[in-house]
C-alpha cells in the first residue's frame, strides 16, 4: 500500500510566527510550529513530522511538496553534503543542518518517493496541508490555541499523537500538550518500570535494526524515542 500524503510549511515574514503541516485526509493530518522560524525550516520539519509518525509502518510513502527545496535536499544534495561534512560545495556550511540530520536518520530501511506540486494551484491535498500549516503561523501570530491535528490514523485505528518538535527555537518554545496515553492500563509512577513486549515482523526488526546502527544506539532505546 503507498500512503500518499502533502507536506507543507509557512512563515509570516519569512521569518516569523511558522507552521508545518502533513496531510492524508481529514481524520489523518497533523500541524505544529514555533513563534519565530522560516519557511525552509517549516517545509522540513513537515517532512520529518511525516516520516516520525509513520515510522511503525512498512507501507511506501508519496510525499507531495510544492518545494524543489525540500525535495532536492532529501533526493538529491544530502549523499554529497554527508561526504563532505554537512558542507557545500563551496566549503560552506549547510542550512538546517539539524534539521536535514533528523530526516536523513529516519530514511533507512524506509520506502518513499516525492513528487512536486504546484503551490496555490488548488492541488486538494496540497491545499489541505498549506491551510493547516498557516493557521498554526496565524495561531502564533495571534496567540491563540495550536491546531494540532488527530495525528496519524488509519481507519479503525485510535489517533495517537505527538507534540510538535521545538528545536528550532528552544528559547522560544511554546508549551505542548503531553503525549496521548498509548495504553489502556494507569500509567506507573515515574519509579515502575513496565515490561511491554513488541512482536515485530522480519522486515520490521530490519528497519528497527537499521535506524539503531544509524544513530549508534541500540534498537530499544530507537523504540522509547518513538513512544
Amino acid at each position: 500500500m503507498t500512503i500518499r500524503a502533502a507536506a507543507d510549511g509557512s512563515a509570516l515574514g519569512n521569518p516569523g510566527p511558522a507552521g508545518w503541516a502533513w496531510y492524508v485526509d481529514d481524520s489523518c493530518w497533523a500541524a505544529g510550529g514555533w513563534k519565530h522560524a522560516t519557511n525552509n525550516q517549516a517545509e522540513l520539519t513537515a517532512v520529518l513530522q511525516f516520516f516520525r509518525a509513520t515510522a511503525h509502518l512498512d507501507d511506501e510513502l508519496l510525499i507531495l511538496c510544492d518545494s524543489q527545496y525540500v525535495i532536492n535536499c532529501v533526493t538529491k544534495w544530502m549523499p554529497g553534503w554527508k561526504r563532505k561534512g554537512w558542507r557545500k560545495a563551496d566549503g560552506k556550511p549547510v542550512m538546517n543542518v539539524e534539521l536535514l540530520q533528523e530526516i536523513d536518520a529516519e530514511l533507512p530501511g524506509r520506502r518513499y518517493r516525492f513528487e512536486w506540486v504546484k503551490g496555490h494551484a488548488n492541488h486538494p491535498l496540497n491545499e489541505a496541508a498549506d491551510s493547516r500549516a498557516r493557521a498554526v503561523s496565524e495561531a502564533y501570530q495571534r496567540g491563540t490555541a495550536i491546531p494540532a491535528g488527530p495525528g496519524f490514523v488509519r481507519p479503525g485505528e485510535r489517533a495517537v499523537t505527538r507534540p510538535s518538535d521545538t528545536r528550532l527555537a528552544p528559547a522560544e518554545a511554546p508549551e505542548v500538550p503531553p503525549p496521548a496515553v498509548l495504553f489502556d492500563f494507569d500509567e506507573p509512577a515515574a519509579t515502575e518500570t513496565v515490561d511491554v513486549v513488541v512482536t515485530l515482523s522480519a522486515a520490521e526488526f530490519d528497519r528497527l535494526s537499521a535506524r539503531a546502527r544509524t544513530r549508534g544506539v541500540r534498537p530499544e532505546q530507537v523504540l522509547r524515542d518513538l513512544i
